[in-house]
Order: C-alpha cells, then sequence, then structure tokens
C-alpha cells in the first residue's frame, strides 16, 4: 500500500500539528446519522485547509459501539458503521495526496465482550485463549480479589457464571482486560499493528496506554494522599485510589520498545495517553531515550484550571523531567468538555471566539506537538444534550454531577442552510447544538475575522517561524494572568510572547522586551511602548530579540 506521505526527516513530527477527527460525528454520507469514513474523505480538503499535518482518526473498528468504538470487535477490520476496508484505502489514497498523513487510535488494553478471543476465553480455564484476559478467582467471602476500581465506575471486577471466577475491566464492564504479561497478547497487538501499518498508516494514537499492565499478584491499591480530579471528575472515587498497582507497571517499557521498533520499520510516529497520579512522570518514562513512544499528552491541560502559573508549571515539570522525550499539548479532545466552555466560565473569563483565538495561539507556541480537536478551529462551545437523549454510559452513570463526554462530541456544524447543519440527511445519533449554527464551517468561511480564518492564519504564521516548532523554551515571571516565554533555536532571534489569560486589559514591566523588535502577522492584539507591555482583553504580544539579548528572570 501507498507510504506517499511519509517524510525524509526521521523527527518531522516534532514539526507537525496533529488535527483529531471524531469520525462520528464529522459527516455522515449515507443518511444513517451518524459519520462515515467517505464523509471524512469528503472534507480532507477542508481539513488541509487548516495547515495541519497530522489527521488522527478515533476507532472506526468493528464493534458493538457500547463505548463507541473502544470496545473492539475486530482490530482488523472496518465497521460497517464507518463504511468498508476499500474506503479506508481511498482515504489514506487522498490524504496523502494532499500531503496529509493519518493517524489511528490503538486501543489495546482491552477488547469488546463480543471479540472472538474473550468469547473463547471465558469458555474455561484450560482453552487456548483462558489467560488472554486478566482472570482472578473470588475471595473465601465471595468478594473480588481486590479493591481496583474501574473508571466509569463501580468495581473494576465483574463476576462470570461460566468460569466461576472475575474478569478485570477498567472501563465499561463489557471492555475486559487483556493479559499483557502473556506474550501471545502482546503479539497479537503487533500483528494487528502491521496489518495497518502496511495499508499506508502513518502513526498510531494509543489509547489507555498506562492500563496494558497489570500487578501480578492483585495488591489492593492504597488511598491517595491527593485526590486525583485530573483524569477523573471530584464525584468519581476512581480519583480516591493512588492506583500503584492496576496501571503504570514496569513490563509495559518492554512492551512499548517492541511497538516503537515495528514502527520505526514504516518511519511511522506514535503518541500515547497518559492518565496517571503523576502524568508527567509517565510522559517522561514512556517517551525519553528515543527508543518508545514518540511523543505523549496527558489530561493536565484538559482540566478546568486556566491560569498561567499552571500551564507553566506543567510545561516546566516535563522539560525537568524529561532530557530527550517529546511532550504533545492538547487542551482539548472527545472526553473534555470543550475548551471555550470550560475554561471561558471560570472567573473573570468569557467563553468566546476571542479568547478561542488566544488559547490557541498559546497552545501553539508551547515546546511540543499541538494536537487539536474537531470543532474547536470553530470555537465551538460545550452542547448541552439533555439527559434523555444522553448516548455516553460514562454520563449517564454519573449524572447529573457529571453529564458525560457527548457534550463534545456533536455533529460537526458545515452549513445553518442545511438540516441538522449539513452534518447528515437522517436523524443525528446526537443533536446538532442550536449555538453551533451560527459557528458554522460555511458561516466562518466567509467572515475574515472568524476562529476559522484565524487559525488558518496563525498555523501559517507558525510554520514560518522555527522557533515556535523546534526552539527552546523557557518562562518569565509575569503578573497572573499573563503567561511570559521566550522560544530560541540555534543561530537565530530568539521569539519572545506575552498571553493574556482573561477578558480584562493587562499592562506590566518587561524590561527584556526593551529592545524587541515587535511581530505582527500573528493576528493578535497587543503593544510594547519600550518595556511596558499592554495586553487587551485576550490579547497577545510576540516579538524578535537577537540571539542571547534575553534571559530568563
Amino acid at each position: 500500500m501507498t507510504q506517499t506521505s511519509r517524510t525524509d526527516k526521521p523527527d518531522w513530527w516534532k514539526e507537525a500539528i496533529i488535527y483529531q477527527v471524531y469520525p462520528r460525528s464529522y459527516l455522515d454520507t449515507n443518511g444513517d446519522g451518524v459519520g462515515d469514513l467517505a464523509g471524512i474523505t469528503e472534507k480532507l480538503d477542508y481539513i488541509a485547509s487548516l495547515g495541519v499535518d497530522i489527521v488522527w482518526l478515533s476507532p472506526f473498528f468493528t464493534s458493538p459501539m457500547k463505548d463507541f468504538g473502544y470496545d473492539i470487535a475486530d482490530y482488523c477490520d472496518v465497521d460497517p458503521l464507518f463504511g468498508t476496508l476499500a474506503d479506508f484505502d481511498r482515504l489514506i489514497e487522498k490524504a496523502h495526496s494532499l500531503g496529509l498523513k493519518i493517524m489511528i487510535d490503538q486501543v489495546m488494553s482491552h477488547t469488546a465482550d463480543t471479540h472472538p478471543w474473550f468469547v473463547e476465553s471465558r469458555k474455561s480455564r484450560d482453552n487456548p485463549k483462558s489467560d488472554w484476559y486478566v482472570w482472578a478467582d473470588p475471595l473465601p467471602d465471595g468478594c473480588p480479589p481486590n479493591n481496583w476500581l474501574s473508571v466509569f465506575g463501580g468495581s473494576a471486577w465483574q463476576w462470570d457464571t461460566r468460569r466461576k471466577q472475575y474478569y478485570m475491566h477498567n472501563f465499561l464492564v463489557s471492555q475486559p482486560q487483556l493479559n499483557f504479561h502473556n506474550p501471545q497478547v502482546q503479539q497479537a497487538h503487533l500483528d494487528a499493528q502491521r496489518f495497518w501499518l502496511a495499508r499506508g498508516v502513518d502513526g498510531v494514537r494509543m489509547d489507555a496506554c498506562v492500563f496494558h499492565f497489570h500487578d501480578r499478584q492483585l495488591r489492593s491499591n492504597p488511598p491517595a494522599l491527593v485526590r486525583d480530579t485530573a483524569t477523573v471528575t471530584d464525584v468519581n472515587p476512581y480519583g480516591m485510589q493512588a492506583h500503584l498497582y492496576d496501571k503504570t507497571q514496569p513490563e509495559n517499557i518492554a512492551f512499548l520498545r517492541r511497538v516503537r521498533a515495528q514502527l520505526d520499520e514504516f518511519g511511522a510516529v506514535s503518541i500515547g495517553e497518559v492518565s496517571s497520579d503523576d502524568a508527567l512522570a509517565q510522559m517522561a518514562e514512556y517517551t525519553e531515550g528515543g527508543d518508545k513512544l514518540h511523543m505523549a499528552y496527558s489530561f493536565n491541560l484538559l482540566t478546568p484550571q486556566f491560569t498561567a502559573s499552571h500551564i507553566r508549571q506543567q510545561v516546566e515539570d516535563f522539560n525537568e523531567r524529561v532530557k530527550d522525550g517529546w511532550a504533545s499539548w492538547s487542551v482539548g479532545n472527545h472526553d473534555a468538555i470543550r475548551v471555550v466552555t470550560r475554561w471561558g466560565n471560570a472567573p473573570g473569563q468569557r467563553p468566546t471566539p476571542a479568547l478561542a483565538k488566544l488559547v490557541l495561539a498559546m497552545q501553539l507556541s508551547l515546546r511540543g506537538t499541538p494536537c487539536l480537536y474537531q470543532g474547536d478551529e470553530l470555537a465551538l462551545p460545550e452542547a448541552d444534550v439533555p439527559f434523555e437523549l444522553l448516548q455516553d454510559p460514562y454520563g449517564i452513570t454519573f449524572w447529573p454531577e457529571f453529564k458525560g463526554r457527548d457534550g463534545c462530541r456533536t455533529p460537526m456544524p458545515w452549513t445553518a442552510e442545511a438540516p441538522h447543519a449539513g452534518f447528515t440527511t437522517g436523524s443525528p445519533w446526537l443533536p446538532v447544538a442550536g449555538p453551533h449554527l451560527a459557528a458554522s464551517v460555511a458561516a466562518q468561511d466567509a467572515d475574515p475575522d472568524s476562529m476559522l480564518n484565524f487559525q488558518r492564519r496563525f498555523i501559517a504564521w507558525r510554520k514560518t517561524m522555527p522557533q515556535l516548532t523546534r526552539g527552546d523554551i523557557a518562562f518569565f515571571d509575569a503578573p497572573e494572568p499573563v503567561l511570559a516565554l521566550r522560544r530560541s533555536a540555534e543561530g537565530m532571534d530568539e521569539v519572545l510572547a506575552a498571553f493574556n489569560l482573561s477578558d480584562s486589559e493587562v499592562s506590566f514591566e518587561w524590561p527584556d522586551a526593551a529592545g524587541a523588535q515587535a511581530l505582527d502577522a500573528h493576528g493578535l492584539p497587543g503593544r510594547a511602548e519600550g518595556g511596558r507591555l499592554t495586553l487587551p482583553p485576550y490579547g497577545a504580544w510576540f516579538g524578535s530579540v537577537a540571539a542571547g539579548a534575553t534571559r530568563p528572570a
């Protein structure tokens, strides 16, 4: 199969921008109310117009869809809901013709309970796949073997009457946990990954990659010293444990090296989703050395915390712990409340396109590979999905304090002139949000000042600034809510940048900027007079100075 989109620059991914497509909600071409691969192919020209480089596709594999594709029943086929393998091949071919690379989701830690592997495994304790999943005998009183919890609520153990044992599930009961201590399980995943790489896939996003291995002794987790509210909300008891034994086991390192070796055969790239008690430490461990993941991202910027100090701390802590690894900074994805709502409703903020522009510029100025989520280029707010229309089992379980993930997964609004915003001619699987109609692609395409056109211009400008893609980063002390930083690359002028993360004007002294030449093609308001910067609400300033002329405070 074609591999034409791969480049001869070994670390091309450090300069890239990732754009996540959630296939169910992108474009439906057959009227069944669910987006499909043909719809993505139809919109690849639009995606290319954004200036992004990698298109990450959430799962489209054969699945009972209880977790909307993150419960896989066949790793090497396309679910009929999304199309066929021929549709996927056409998507790859067109993407490569446009210079886009395709990254697919690899959900290795668990399968659907309808997967043939599990169907066989649960038949008996001595069949060929009996040890492919995590099974355990009950305690003498019939209770599960330990206190491990599911991210989606309740115990991580489910009783099975066939084997008279418990099986482990980190998410839904219908998502049994694979036993990665079994070498056959590891090889089966490598075989499936090779199947897609041979079809021309340029990279993999490894879902839940910290969950591959479990503690063989099945030791109970201790209580958390500090409750985790980054990966789950405060209404979820999962955050009350220190997850020492149900994930992030040391055996994962060797497996990730095997994954990387195979990816290197094809010149493909990987990014890992890291959700752990100390996500930055895990990101460091999984990306350093050049023999595991190419890059990783955490949930640390997917939380409600929107302060300059928090963002600075995440980047500085990562850089301090990692010598040669690489981060991917994400502020939105299919599991998080949309960033305009999540950060725009904090004290002193407003959920406006101006905020969205500022956030994009800030995100694309951090050291690392940015990961963008579909619809954020339109500054879409979180959709309000009523309980009776909820599809997400996670949200149904924790309603009403946590409404689940449907609000960020509603269909893309292509045009307000067509039914269901042009997403489908049928009945959409989730309703199109009314406030999204005015923010449609068609409306913003025609507005030069729209968020959509701002994103296109800013990404194009960023490509002319190697300091912002590969340069080192250092932060300056500035009054909250200002994030001030420097990006520097060998042999080039240094770039200074300051971002006002608030809806109020900020003016402050920054002596290091006194001799800087203002850069104005970025499109955000802000000015410098000598060493004093004035940033209007959600404004920013970029300046250029000779290398070595500035130092962090």
